[in-house]
């Protein structure tokens, strides 16, 4: 199968272009090949979305609206032929491919309900018969670039709230994982989403992604991936004075406390840590532990590791899946190498996975270090792999000082039954999102995700706040006087 662009409610036709093969994670089967788009793609998608939303923002909100309702439906009526096709090219188990689905769906009826909210603001008028409010507007066309991890629900988080605003998007899904692009633009085509409203346009962030940037047409930018990445994008949107917003990496904690329930704190670190194989931007790589529970808290971990499941994803027995690809696969084995050499102590895993049927994936086993300082690359750089850090702290100050000492700055957890623990590290850890009693993953659709640092610059995904990005604020005022009054000057 060749996967085509959807271009202005058409899909091109398959040509002699360029394409490349998207293969499955867990077992090295060609599952497409996918076209690998030029500027000239990305020029005639912005063409379309530029004349389809002077028609979309003329639609009424609740309109728009019906759309979304009507995509939520498909999306559930698809769900296991969605979580079946996300599983096999991204490599997530399918549990969590469910999972994912259900957050898609959730978006879509969430952001339905903003059409018939998208609430602005009246305020009194410092003057006599004039009337004050303030209105969001829709920016026109926008462009999303989204990542390989979580290729359904970081799209819906973007172009969900881009739609009901009324907003057109172009969107450029990963290489890796472009499946799941072509599902979700069939869905769009199956709802009757007006011709040039969304846009899927394939092919590689230096091709697409910087011809989406630097057109003058594309006003806003979307992008979650790394912050190497990221931070060129802003660059370059800088440039060209776009809105940007960034949602990039993670070096999350889990701090667990002395009065912890040490049961409940290990589940919350094998879910956060190895779930998605450890491939998240929420990912647990820190467990920030009190040293009178260390000892104990490792050997729990270690005894829980050992009964981990690996192995393709469709197999619903399997808890850990496949990583990406070879790459990913060098890059986190790289990360051992530096762990031993600046002094931490390897307890298990640390190597790839290659007996039977694992030889045919990209597998890594569960790694946890121990002795690991708060310095050290391990601690400090984002890996993006199933690999954790114990660090050793005396006290919830130290604690929190050693999760706040990372450049980035999104997701962080703590475990323990004092009150006072709870409601000090909430305030005092800088992380855009802060879990009490649980892992470091579980963001829900309905409040703002992202992070704070080297993790994003200050817009959300997700939440009433994701509108922000694609709305402007519209400051009206309606003088019924009759006569011209000036602000400031005749209010006496």
């Amino acid at each position: 199968m060749k996967l085509t662009n959807f271009i202005d409610g058409k899909w091109q036709e398959a040509g002699e272009e360029k394409y490349t093969a998207v293969l499955n994670p867990a077992n090295g089967e060609r599952l497409a090949e996918v076209r690998m788009s030029t500027k000239k793609e990305v020029d005639l998608a912005v063409a379309a979305a530029v004349r389809a939303q002077k028609k979309w923002v003329l639609v009424p909100a609740p309109k728009r609206a019906d759309y979304l309702y009507e995509i939520g439906r498909l999306m559930k009526e698809k769900k296991e032929h969605l979580a079946q096709v996300l599983t096999k090219e991204m490599g997530k188990v399918i549990e969590e491919g469910r999972g994912e689905v259900q957050e898609g769906i959730d978006m879509a009826f969430y952001m339905a309900g903003e059409g018939r909210r998208l609430f602005g603001e009246t305020t009194p008028s410092e003057l006599a018969d004039k009337f004050a409010m303030s209105v969001r507007a829709p920016i026109g066309v926008v462009g999303l670039i989204t990542p390989w991890n979580f290729p359904v629900a970081i799209a819906t988080w973007k172009s969900f709230p881009a739609i009901v605003a009324g907003n057109a998007f172009i969107w450029k899904p990963a290489t890796e994982t472009p499946m799941m692009a072509y599902e979700m633009a069939k869905i769009f085509e199956e709802v009757g989403l007006p011709p040039g409203v969304a846009n899927v346009v394939f092919g590689s962030g230096s091709e697409v992604g910087t011809a989406m940037i630097e057109h003058p047409d594309v006003k806003v930018i979307s992008f979650t991936g790394s912050t190497e990445t990221g931070s060129k994008v802003a660059e370059l949107g800088g440039r060209h004075l776009k809105k940007v917003s960034l949602e990039m990496g993670g070096k999350n904690a889990v701090i667990v406390m002395d009065d912890a329930d040490l049961h409940l704190a290990v589940e919350g670190i094998l879910w956060s840590a190895f779930g998605t194989a450890g491939q998240r931007c929420t990912a647990c790589s820190r467990v920030i532990v009190h040293k009178d529970v260390k000892s104990e808290l490792e050997n729990m971990l270690l005894a829980q590791m050992e009964s981990l499941t690996i192995g393709d994803g469709l197999d619903e027995t399997v808890k850990i899946g496949p990583v990406i690809n070879k790459q990913a696969l060098e890059k986190i084995h790289s990360y051992i190498k530096i762990g031993k050499e600046e002094g931490a102590k390897l307890l298990v895993g640390g190597h790839v996975l290659a007996d039977g049927d694992l030889a045919k994936g990209n597998y890594y086993a569960p790694t946890l270090f121990t002795d690991v300082t708060s310095n050290m690359r391990i601690a400090q750089e984002e890996i993006f792999g199933p690999v954790v850090s114990l660090i050793e702290v005396s006290s919830l100050e130290e604690a929190i000082e050693v999760n706040n000492g990372v450049k980035f700055g999104l997701s962080s957890s703590i475990f323990s039954r004092d009150v006072n623990n709870v409601f000090r590290a909430q305030r005092d850890l800088d992380t855009g999102i802060v879990y009490v009693n649980a892992g470091t993953t579980g963001a829900e659709i309905h409040l703002p995700f992202g992070g704070t640092k080297g993790t994003g610059n200050g817009h959300r995904d997700s939440g009433v706040a994701a509108l922000d990005v694609y709305t402007e604020w519209k400051s009206i005022y309606v003088d019924f006087s009759g006569k011209l009054q000036r602000a400031q000057i005749d209010t006496d």
